[in-house]
């Protein structure tokens, strides 16, 4: 048993189904031990596609995803995925190749200092010295990737840990003979060197995955919430991507969103959470309806730009926080009920402290009657002309195209900003969007992690022209490992959501302006099934055709021209 045995055998019993990767020499056992073992091993054609697909699995399964990537370059490609994994609390086991450990910096291949890199981008990390050291290693590192807040951590294996101890001894050349006295010291040196690494490898690591607890919040901080809650008129509840991080409980959660009755606005992850149409989720003019609201009610959501910085919420609003975060917890704002804990939890806990009953019933309809002007004003702005296709009419026609079973993946600025107002998940765990990080790129990897984790899914990837560029590559990666689904280009041929407020503001169009490339023409080299989209007529029938052709099992790309609106004129965040 060699060291990538070891970590196969590692990961596959802390439940590990996939490895996302881009192959090179020094992770090569890795990736073989994992498919000996049954583990199905992904190869991308960006190291930043294969975390951001790890990134996925976590989410949608509550397993850390992991991916495997080669020394040097091939590990500080992931930086930005790894960033993001951090900002979105997702739990990810990164490994990194590494120079052999006798070598290390004396100029060999791909040998930087890792550990550096990785200091501020990951919740833990750990450089492995000995080959008995491999499983250890990978069983905190799983631990620590769940644990508490969720986040990546990283685990650097050396190459020389990692093949067979024979051919080890080989490369340091342990069997020449005819050497000087200095050579004979130094091959004397590298024999103790060998010796020490392989000490106690003979032995067959034992593999005991450690549980983790999700943290509850005080009951002291419950029965405080409940009080106010009761004696609120105007309650309203937000819950973001935090309070989906226990999969499992997704559902018990929707069920006690119910029970409370309490109106609920949903970010992030949390899209989907109550399905497509239920009556407590609103959609629309949040910020006007925070600064009504007399009690507010933050599960798993902080004050950051998103809310305002907490100039969202009326000062003579009662806050009530619950996050596994002591700094989210009261990050811009001290809320005056803090509870440190799962929010998922939380939200349970307070449901079976208050009396169902219908408490909020005017406050309620008139939420929902706003919502209701706002889905009128939609109907109004889709059925305006543009140059070639609406993209407000073409992300109806997207949600009416939807099917029970859709996963919708969000990677775009402008485009699938306005679809994220008009596509409705149709249940817990079918949206996936980078999260606070707001980075690009993240689309095929996560659509990749999707549609593994759940193949029965009708995975959905809304890009913009823009986004589309950093991953359109990976369609010979849907193409070569079967992933069939449907990505729709928003393609108004340029950074429109930079541009807007650039040209008002600036008065100059620099470095916004793409063209109506053929994207779908992209697609097409690699294997794949492209459409070009330029008629709002045929909205309906194209997407029908390629979701026809992700049903036969090939992957699909729409390639729709749109028009520019004003539809989200205003709305850049700071």
């Amino acid at each position: 048993m060699h060291g990538g045995d070891r970590v196969a055998l590692a990961l596959q019993a802390h439940g590990v189904r996939f490895v996302f990767t881009l192959t090179g020499g020094h992770i090569a056992p890795i990736l073989v031990g994992c498919r000996q073992r049954g583990i199905r091993v992904i190869d991308t054609r960006h190291e930043a596609t294969a975390v951001f697909a790890a990134d996925a699995t976590a989410r949608l399964s509550g397993i850390p995803g992991v991916a495997v990537v080669t020394a040097g370059p091939g590990v500080t490609n992931t930086i930005t995925a790894i960033k993001n994994a951090q900002m979105a609390q997702s739990p990810l086991v990164l490994i990194g190749g590494a120079a052999a450990t006798a070598l290390r910096g004396r100029g060999a291949l791909q040998d930087i200092d890792q550990m550096s890199i990785m200091q501020s981008i990951t919740k833990w990390r750990r450089s492995v010295g000995r080959v008995q050291e491999i499983v250890p290693a990978l069983e905190e590192a799983f631990y620590q990737s769940r644990s508490g807040v969720p986040g990546p951590v990283f685990v650097e294996l050396p190459i020389d840990l990692l093949y067979d101890e024979q051919l080890v001894r080989q490369w340091y050349g342990l069997k020449r003979s005819g050497r000087s006295p200095a050579q004979w010291v130094v091959q004397r040196y590298l024999d103790w060197w060998v010796n020490r690494l392989f000490a106690g490898a003979q032995n067959q690591p034992v593999v005991t995955p450690r549980l983790v607890d999700v943290p509850d919040p005080e009951d002291r901080a419950v029965r405080a919430a409940a009080l106010r809650l009761v004696q609120s008129q105007r309650p309203l509840l937000l819950a973001g991507s935090q309070a989906m991080l226990d999969t499992a409980s997704v559902d018990a959660l929707a069920g006690a969103i119910t029970r409370l009755g309490v109106p609920t606005y949903l970010s992030g992850m949390a899209r989907g959470l109550l399905g497509a149409n239920h009556p407590l989720q609103m959609r629309h003019r949040r910020r006007e309806a925070l600064r009504e609201a007399d009690l507010v009610i933050l599960a798993g959501v902080p004050c950051d730009f998103r809310l305002d910085y907490g100039n969202h919420i009326a000062r003579s609003a009662t806050l009530i926080a619950a996050n596994r975060s002591c700094t989210d917890l009261t990050l811009n704002r001290r809320p005056d009920i803090a509870a440190l804990g799962d929010p998922a939890r939380f939200v349970r806990m307070l449901a079976e402290r208050v009396l169902p009953g219908e408490h909020w019933k005017e406050w309620i309809d008139r939420l929902r009657q706003r919502d209701a002007v706002r889905d009128a004003e939609i109907v109004r702005q889709a059925a305006e002309p543009t140059a070639y296709v609406n993209p407000v009419h073409l992300c109806r026609v997207i949600n009416e195209t939807l099917s029970d079973r859709s996963i919708i993946v969000a990677d775009g600025g402008d485009f699938v900003a306005t679809a994220s107002y008009i596509v409705r998940p149709p249940r817990p765990l079918s949206w996936l969007d980078p999260g606070p990080f707001g980075t690009l790129g993240v689309g095929a990897g996560f659509a990749l992690g999707a549609k593994l984790c759940r193949p029965d899914a009708d995975v959905w990837l809304l890009y913009g022209d823009g986004s589309a560029g950093y991953s359109l590559v990976e369609f010979d990666t849907f193409m070569r490992h079967n992933i069939p689904l449907v990505a729709v280009v928003g393609n108004d041929a340029g950074w429109t959501q930079i541009a807007r407020e650039q040209v008002e503001i600036l008065h100059d169009d620099v470095a916004t302006v793409l063209a109506y490339s053929d994207y779908d023409r992209v697609v097409g080299g690699f294997g794949a099934v492209g459409y070009r989209l330029d008629d709002p007529e045929l909205a309906e029938e194209t997407l029908s055709q390629a979701r026809q052709i992700a049903l036969q099992g090939k992957p699909a790309l729409v390639n729709a021209l749109i028009g520019k609106t004003d539809f989200r004129k205003g709305s850049i965040s700071m």
